[in-house]
Order: structure tokens, then sequence, then C-alpha cells
């Protein structure tokens, strides 16, 4: 008998490839998605305040609620408002902000470009603080 050596079992990768490929085709979007949403979320691209009137606040979404609204802000009275709209992340305040609707506030907001879904927020601007504005 020869010295013919025996078959090898094949390596552990050869045999789970097709497991392999369809965990990096699953893993590695979602990964991407998470670590995008993550750094849009958490590095604001501008912060600022602005003042006026809390026109609007619902919550909407089938799947993600999001808090949506609308500030009025007028400079001269009679003049066109402009409107800005916002989004709000913080139940706590949204119901500062429902409970004083239609009275002038000042709100802080910070922008965050580039978020990749609607579910976090329907615009770029977030509110982190409102305080009222005694006339």
């Amino acid at each position: 008998m020869a010295d013919t050596p025996a078959p090898s079992a094949p390596s552990w990768r050869r045999r789970h490839w097709r497991l392999i490929t369809l965990l990096l085709v699953i893993i590695v979007p979602i990964a991407v998605f998470s670590l995008w949403a993550w750094a849009t979320l958490s590095y604001p691209y501008s912060t600022g305040e602005r003042a006026g009137y809390a026109q609007k606040l619902s919550q909407k979404g089938w799947l993600c609620k999001t808090w949506e609204g609308e500030l009025a802000m007028a400079n001269l009275p009679g003049a066109m408002p402009e409107i800005f709209k916002f989004s709000v992340r913080n139940d706590s305040i949204a119901h500062v902000l429902e409970r004083n609707l239609g009275k002038r506030m000042s709100i802080s907001y910070a922008q965050h470009k580039g978020v990749p879904t609607t579910c976090f927020g329907e615009t770029e601007y977030y509110i982190t603080n409102v305080r009222l504005v005694e006339p």
C-alpha cells in the first residue's frame, strides 16, 4: 500500500460559506445603518434658539411615534409669520409645549443633518429646551 494521505475534512469556512455570506449580507448593513444613525443623532450640526408662538403639536407615525410641531415667528404685529417646523424626541418637553400652545415661548434646538429615517423625527430640528417668554 502506498502512503496516500487520507482526505482531510473541509475547513469550517468551506463547509459554512453560505451561512457566513448570509450573515455578512445582513449584519454589515445593519451595523452601518446603526453607526450612521448614532453619529447623526449624537453630534448636532448647529444649535440655536427661536422665539414665537407655538401653534401646533401632534404625535405622528404608524410605527415610530414622534412629536411634530410648528412655531409661528412674527417680527411685526400684523406681518405674515414665518413658520418654523420642529420635532421633539423627549416626551416631557412635548408635554410642556402641549400645555402652553398659543403662548409666546423661546425654544432651544439642535439641528441634526443626515438623519437616516423619519422614525427619529420628520424635521432636522430637535427641540432641547422650552421656556415661556413673559410679554
